[in-house]
């Protein structure tokens, strides 16, 4: 469902149940493309219902999950307490104020699905900088720009609209434009690509 509220990013989307197993059915080794690695300081940044941010914090020493909305935030928080994993922190809030929410810096930073939607992506570039420790990645995950109708999950187009999807360059061009410095372009099939960034 696109929610429709206006506090949320253009396009924002949460899946039916089913879809992210279907599309993704290790969400680990898509971490693993974008570079995360076991021992870092990690936020999943619009994590939604924490589809990522449960094999992240089975991977890295501590999570800060962030989202706008504390109904999918409830949801991530459960998923993870099934497992027992006590290593992540929960914050309800608007991800332009990462800097504030997660005032302590962080080795990684990770966005899937949502930086398309992002009306000032400069502005949230800024603040992701200044959230990252030196050194530290920021990995955005990101739809190809295919036709929205040949996007297609369990059967049906999936994402947003052909005309909010990004390019790799434009990502680039977003992202780069507060100094970071770009790391690496990476294929996700069957659909995405992963942009990574490093604060110097």
């Amino acid at each position: 469902m696109i929610s429709e509220r206006p506090e949320f990013f253009t396009g924002t989307e949460m899946p039916t149940a089913g879809w992210w197993e279907a599309l993704w059915p290790d969400p680990a080794s898509v971490l693993s493309t974008v570079g995360l690695k076991p021992g870092l300081e990690v936020v999943d940044l619009c994590c939604g219902d924490g589809w990522f941010t449960l094999p992240i914090a089975k991977i890295a020493s501590h999570v800060v999950a962030v989202d706008l909305d504390p109904a999918l935030l409830e949801v991530a928080k459960n998923k993870l307490a099934a497992e027992g994993l006590t290593n992540c922190k929960f914050v309800i809030g608007d991800a332009y104020e990462i800097a504030k929410l997660v005032p302590e810096p962080m080795n990684f930073i990770y966005m899937a699905n949502a930086f398309h939607g992002v009306p000032d992506q400069p502005r949230l570039a800024r603040a992701v900088y200044e959230t990252l420790a030196p050194g530290g990645l920021f990995a955005i995950v990101n739809w190809h720009q295919y036709p929205r109708e040949e996007t297609t999950v369990t059967g049906e187009p999936r994402g947003p609209s052909t005309e909010l999807r990004l390019s790799p360059e434009e990502t680039v061009d977003a992202v780069t434009s507060c100094g970071m410095m770009l790391v690496d372009i990476v294929e996700i099939q069957p659909y995405h690509y992963g942009a990574v960034f490093k604060r110097p």
